[in-house]
């Protein structure tokens, strides 16, 4: 054959895959519809044990690499789970009829929070001076507004949030409020006003970015702020997904937020400071680089990209942010005294401690 021939087979079956997945999609729908029916949960871990282990033994019998075949079906699972949960979703929501108003929709994570209630029949509207290509009825200053939805949610840069949730204790509106700061512990005051101004309100974390589509092993926490009430409703609105629910007080939030987005941002600043700081061209190191370096040069290109002025706050506002950035100040200290002493040892049991702390998580 020649090559535009085999070119034309390739095509053929590129075809025959894509008409495959569909199908394949819309059975996930029929299932979809059944567990909501018969009130099964979302996701099945052993079946996708037997799915994945059933696709890497018939790819060995006809000769493919299982590995391949693992990481095809590891997507096609993936979407068919988020198909799943956004049907269910949309089933079990209570949603319709109410009224939502999202104060910063047009802001990325505004705009995904907006889509979520959304999807769950609200009807909502955006609260945001700055245009947006969202499909919802824009409001351009929230306070000249009536405020008489069954739900506000402020998605704005935390000292601004503490703004609007302070204006908003004057206004004591009627539906519950929560905000999706990063932090709360610079929120105290703003929770205490709107508490004793006998408003409902919660407030929640998202531990996850505007691109996420699929709740499944995400984590929303909850803070309880004074009224109970409050988070078991905030709750409500996520008890449809797969998200994993977490209880938290304010203080211990802000506690371990010092270390998982600031002790993660730092390390990545630090990271891709000293690239830019080395003279040498990213491609050109790119070029030498190591399973290690791609892994962490990804990681570190997304924080790159991701809004300043938010990690700013994080890593300024915290009363708790200080002792993790000291933390890594000092490991990386000693990191130096055991290179400049030539103690292998050393470096060998630092390895050693690290690597005993990792495994002690079942999950890793």
């Amino acid at each position: 054959m020649t090559l535009n021939q085999l070119r034309q087979r390739l095509s053929a079956v590129d075809t025959e895959l894509i008409e495959l997945i569909a199908k394949r999609q819309q059975i996930v729908a029929e299932v979809s519809a059944h567990k909501i029916h018969t009130g099964s949960p979302t996701r099945d871990f052993e079946r996708e044990r037997e799915v994945l282990q059933g696709a890497r033994e018939h790819a060995a019998a006809v000769q493919l690499d299982p590995d391949l075949a693992e990481e095809v079906m590891r997507l096609l699972i993936r979407s068919s789970l988020t198909r799943q949960e956004q049907s269910r979703v949309a089933a079990e929501s209570s949603g319709a009829g109410q009224r939502a108003l999202v104060i910063g929709g047009a802001g990325r994570m505004g705009t995904w929070m907006a889509d979520f209630l959304a999807s769950q029949g609200y009807g909502v509207e955006i609260a945001d001076p700055r245009e947006s290509s969202a499909r919802y009825p824009r409001i351009e200053d929230w306070r000249d507004h009536a405020l008489d939805h069954d739900l506000i949610v402020v998605a704005a840069p935390i000292k601004v949030t503490a703004e609007i949730l302070s204006a908003l204790a004057v206004r004591r509106p009627r539906g519950l409020i929560l905000d999706l700061g990063s932090l709360k512990t610079p929120l105290k005051q703003a929770f205490a006003e709107l508490v004793h101004a006998g408003c409902r309100v919660t407030s929640i974390h998202p531990m996850f970015g505007p691109d996420t589509q699929l709740l499944s092993g995400r984590h929303v926490i909850f803070v309880d702020v004074g009224d109970t009430e409050a988070v078991a409703q905030a709750r409500r609105l996520f008890v449809s997904t797969m998200a994993e629910l977490v209880d938290m007080d304010l203080q211990e939030h802000d506690k371990l937020i010092g270390y998982v987005l600031g002790l993660s941002h730092a390390l990545n600043l630090a990271f891709f400071t000293a690239l830019a700081g080395s003279g040498e061209l990213v491609p050109k190191l790119k070029r030498l680089s190591s399973t290690t370096f791609d892994a962490q040069l990804a990681v570190a290109s997304r924080v790159a990209r991701d809004n300043p002025h938010l990690y700013f706050e994080i890593q300024t506002l915290n009363d708790h942010g200080r002792a993790p950035i000291e933390a890594l100040l000092s490991a990386a200290r000693r990191i130096r005294e055991l290179i400049d002493t030539n103690d292998e040892q050393g470096f060998v049991s630092l390895m050693e401690t690290g690597r005993a702390y990792l495994a002690a998580d079942p999950e890793r």
